[in-house]
């Protein structure tokens, strides 16, 4: 298996790069003269749960980050759509697409009903959610409705309902095509699943990911910075390739919250040093 010391050299020089922008940051894998696979990473919401807008926004930036999913503290449910679109207006002048909202749990269907109405406001294409059991056909029915896809999250062994990526798909799997999962790595191998192996498994059912890393693959294990822990990363980088990923890696970094910059830089530089060499 590669080890995390050998992409250290390739990670500092993407992370590097995306200090210059956007478009630095990805040179390497845009040459026009050599057409690549790649990744796009993303931001989870939740990474930002003790900071406002605007310093969510400017550490963004500084990771050269430019997708995201916003959580309630960021864009409140009861919001009007004059509120809806000012918050998502600072995030677009900044440079940053909202691309969807969550994770937001479902216990009614006027939850539901809330969930998607609050998704039409705000334009996105997706809700990262947790619909309870008996609310999945009528979700299934307000995902044709208004067209916005579902992504169902994971939440590892303390969960009742989607410990792992597995206890998603067998309830999914029969029904309308926008209704997927979003893959918390973390998660699900605190779950006993290998996160590479579900990709592969669940592929055409995977429309987000949430990347962290974890001390060990157990259930008592805890967050950690990407590489650092107990995850392969060249396997998971490999398996998205394989299957042609399309969605998002977004960052979730659930250590040192409060002064998270650090671990998220050391993170997205990691996993951009994995992507990179793989598609070298």
């Amino acid at each position: 298996m590669t080890t995390r010391r050998s992409f250290f050299k390739q990670a500092a020089i993407t992370a590097g790069a995306a200090a210059l922008g956007p478009v630095a940051a990805n040179a390497s894998l845009l040459a026009p003269s050599s057409p690549v696979k790649t990744l796009t990473m993303g931001m989870a919401g939740y990474s930002f749960v003790h900071f406002n807008v605007d310093d969510s926004i400017a550490m963004m930036n500084r990771l050269g980050i430019q997708q995201v999913t916003l959580k309630d503290f960021h864009l409140p449910y009861d919001s009007s759509q004059a509120k809806v679109n000012e918050i998502i207006g600072r995030f677009k002048q900044a440079g940053i697409h909202v691309y969807g909202l969550g994770v937001i749990y479902m216990k009614t269907a006027a939850e539901v009903d809330r969930s998607f109405e609050y998704a039409k406001k705000a334009g996105v294409e997706m809700i990262v959610g947790v619909p309870s059991y008996e609310l999945l056909s009528y979700t299934e029915n307000k995902v044709k409705e208004y067209n916005i896809k579902i992504a169902i999250h994971n939440h590892g062994p303390e969960d009742k309902l989607y410990p792992g990526p597995k206890d998603i798909y067998d309830r999914i799997k029969q029904m309308d095509a926008r209704v997927g999962i979003c893959l918390d790595i973390g998660h699900a191998l605190r779950a006993g699943a290998d996160p590479a192996k579900a990709v592969r498994d669940y592929a055409s059912r995977i429309f987000d990911m949430h990347i962290k890393d974890v001390t060990a693959p157990e259930k008592d294990a805890k967050a950690i910075e990407v590489g650092r822990g107990a995850i392969d990363f060249p396997a998971l980088v490999k398996a998205l390739l394989k299957i042609n990923y399309a969605g998002r890696c977004s960052l979730e970094f659930e250590k040192d919250m409060k002064d998270p910059l650090p671990g998220m830089a050391e993170s997205a530089g990691y996993f951009r040093g994995v992507v990179a060499a793989a598609v070298a």
